[in-house]
């Protein structure tokens, strides 16, 4: 067996991959790097190397060091970075380590998607028709068909694909997957591949050992994406099956067995249409992100199984008889802005607490009779630092129930009463995509974003009562009074606002955030009598019908978190009410609200696009500046000083959280400056080119 065994990766994977192992009695080391320094995974293992700058997770012989130094005798490498890197498996090798995967020689003929695809033809299996991009790109794209798809030859995760329709948008698109494929794999080959317009993606979950055994456990459907990466996942699929399903598992046993395939491993395919006809896709020869709805459905630990087979053990007999039991749904939670292209966010997490009916409590709930209920599975935790180095999600929550209309409400209740404090999060668009009829009925496919805006989804999947603003401003406001109190060194049992004969109300302004409009605030007032009651509340000068406060206490081991029972017109709802600054986030049964203390505008203050004369007499020039929307490493420089640009003109690439954003003119004019290089960071806000606009005269 293994003895102890270094996890070559970060976040909730690392987690994950650190508790099963511990459950097994084997010891663990985890390596990390600057940015990752306070991440929840460090403190998992029994010990922890450090690895330097931010790219070092793709530092081969740094991990293969640390093994040595601690003396672990096996490296699982998680998934992404060098997960599929044939280079680690065989530096693993050169060192005696035990590598938690396939061999070199099968991740080097599955690492090259082109040779995969040829893997594929030659075992029987359909596949799309794609080349290489050796030469001239419109004469390849001639040949494969448009549209198409440019893909990274030695990478997936959906990092650098980029679709062309046009045959004259795919040079800059191959420059830009080439760009990105080689930032993120240490190779920029590409190749281009027919594109299907909606299909379905699903893919099936292989085990196969050193003897040559193989099964398979079923399949998954993955089709709900944004930017080729995906969303929400389930099992079964509500496209598949009996036969199909068996016609797809036969398909990925037969690629697998071409290729010797060892270990755990997911064969992934599209089908078009009814779904009767399918494409192979790709192999991903590591542990999927998507694997816990496998593992809830079979009550398997798949990555148990891979220590296992890594060890040399071999498949039980008992796998091939797995019944599969009930319906898993997983939603992927990032820190992103759906309702704004998807831009990631940064910043720090104040709270992470999912899964729980309030404050006090921690965790997700245990699974209930029969292996029921959620799961979540998490890199982050309260305080946790979310930068702009790599891949912005936040956690995988998944639910497991008897049936999918139960899994769905399950998992869209679970992620609505989230507590996510201080971070922008898809989790509105996420409740919404559940909730909707279209998921219901079973109409995913990969356009299914398309067919339904996330900024529309995203607001069907946040506080959809219009009660829930009003209440959550005066629960802030009232928890805001109690916490004075508290606090307060003079009169400390003495009422907030008391006087000896009644008064008028004390009245505070906030503001929700985002604002529904410049300057909007909602205007709490209220006044307790001399026995500490609550005599009046109002909002925005309208009285809360019966307002009643039954109670309003802090939850010590929750810092700046009151729980209040508010009535108000004869229901009794229970609040949460969190600070941080000047900044309250307020969850109840109504939904989440986030209330700042208005902010006063500077006078003249025109924002870093505004203008202002130059001086002179007639025509002025007018100076502009643009900023980058998001924080991120600066990958390419478009424009030099003096050029001239035209609105719509690409500036600046920013790359975050392994996305490419184009930052682009809004207006015609002369580059003035150019306050960014590339290579180095940019803040989100901060200028990144200045140009010069001639004023009309």
């Amino acid at each position: 067996m293994i003895a102890k065994l270094l996890v070559a990766n970060r976040g909730e994977i690392a987690a994950r991959v650190l508790g099963t192992a511990r459950s097994m009695g084997i010891a663990t080391v985890a390596v990390f790097t600057a940015p990752d320094r306070d991440a929840p995974f460090v403190t998992l293992a029994d010990e922890a190397v450090p690895l330097g700058a931010a790219d070092s997770y793709r530092n081969l012989e740094a991990i293969l060091d640390a093994a040595e130094r601690t003396g672990a005798d096996a490296v699982h490498p998680g998934y992404g970075f060098l997960a599929e890197r044939a280079e680690l498996a065989d530096g693993c090798r050169k060192r005696g380590l035990t590598f938690v995967g396939p061999p070199p020689e099968v991740l080097a003929a599955l690492g090259d998607k082109l040779e995969a695809k040829r893997v594929a033809a030659a075992a029987g299996v359909p596949v799309l028709p794609g080349e290489a991009v050796a030469g001239p790109a419109g004469d390849a794209g001639e040949r494969v068909g448009f549209p198409l798809v440019v893909k990274a030859t030695h990478g997936g995760g959906g990092i650098g694909m980029r679709v062309v329709r046009d045959p004259a948008d795919l040079a800059e698109a191959v420059e830009a997957a080439r760009r990105q494929a080689g930032g993120a794999f240490g190779d920029d080959e590409v190749f281009l591949e027919r594109w299907l317009e909606a299909p379905r993606h699903v893919e099936i979950q292989l085990l196969a050992d050193a003897a040559g055994r193989m099964v398979h456990l079923s399949e998954r459907e993955c089709s709900i994406q944004r930017r080729h990466q995906k969303l929400i996942e389930e099992t079964p699929s509500p496209a598949v099956g009996p036969a199909l399903r068996e016609r797809l598992g036969d398909a990925a046993l037969a690629v697998a067995r071409a290729v010797g395939y060892v270990g755990a491993g997911t064969v992934e395919f599209l089908l078009e249409g009814a779904g009767e006809e399918f494409w192979f896709l790709e192999v991903n020869p590591r542990i999927q992100v998507e694997h816990p709805v496998t593992e809830a459905v079979t009550g398997l630990d798949l990555v148990r199984l891979q220590l296992l087979i890594a060890a040399g053990e071999p498949l039980g007999p008992e796998l091939s008889r797995v019944e599969l039991r009930g319906h898993a749904i997983e939603a992927r939670l990032y820190a992103e802005d759906p309702a704004n292209g998807f831009l990631p966010q940064a910043g720090t997490l104040h709270r992470f607490l999912v899964g729980v009916g309030g404050a006090g409590s921690g965790g997700a709930p245990g699974a209930g009779p029969g292996g029921w209920g959620v799961r979540v599975d998490a890199g982050v935790a309260d305080g946790s630092v979310v930068g702009v180095h790599y891949d912005p999600l936040l956690a995988k929550v998944i639910a497991h129930a008897p049936t999918r209309p139960e899994a769905t409400r399950l998992l869209a209740s679970t992620l609505a009463t989230a507590r996510l404090h201080g971070i922008v999060t898809n989790r509105d668009l996420l409740v919404g995509a559940l909730r909707s009829e279209a998921f219901g009925s079973g109409e995913t496919d990969t356009s299914f974003l398309d067919r339904h805006p996330p900024a529309e989804l995203t607001a069907a999947g946040g506080s959809a009562d219009p009660l829930a603003d009003r209440l959550h401003a005066a629960v802030a406001v009232l928890a805001a009074q109690a916490e004075r109190r508290a606090t307060a060194t003079v009169y400390p049992a003495v009422p907030s606002g008391w006087r000896n004969n009644p008064s008028q109300l004390q009245q505070v302004d906030l503001q929700p955030a985002p604002p529904p409009g410049p300057g909007a605030t909602v205007s709490i007032a209220y006044r307790f009598d001399r026995a500490g009651s609550l005599d009046a509340l109002e909002v925005d000068g309208d009285p809360l019908a019966g307002s009643r406060l039954w109670r309003c206490s802090r939850v010590e081991r929750v810092a700046a978190t009151w729980l209040l029972d508010l009535e108000v017109d004869g229901v009794l709802r229970r609040f949460e009410a969190h600070h941080v600054g000047t900044t309250w986030f307020v969850d109840s049964p109504l939904g989440h609200t986030e209330l700042r203390e208005p902010q006063e505008d500077s006078e003249g203050s025109g924002g870093p696009d505004a203008a202002g004369p130059q001086g002179g007499v007639g025509p002025v020039a007018t100076t502009r500046a643009t900023v980058a929307p998001l924080p991120g490493i600066v990958r390419r420089v478009a424009v030099r000083v003096g050029e001239r640009v035209e609105a719509g003109t690409v500036l600046v690439v920013v790359e975050a959280m392994k996305t490419e954003h184009r930052i682009a003119a809004t207006r015609a004019g002369t580059v003035r400056r150019v306050l960014v290089a590339e290579g180095r960071e940019v803040a989100a806000g901060a200028t990144v080119v200045e140009f010069e606009e001639a004023a009309d005269g």
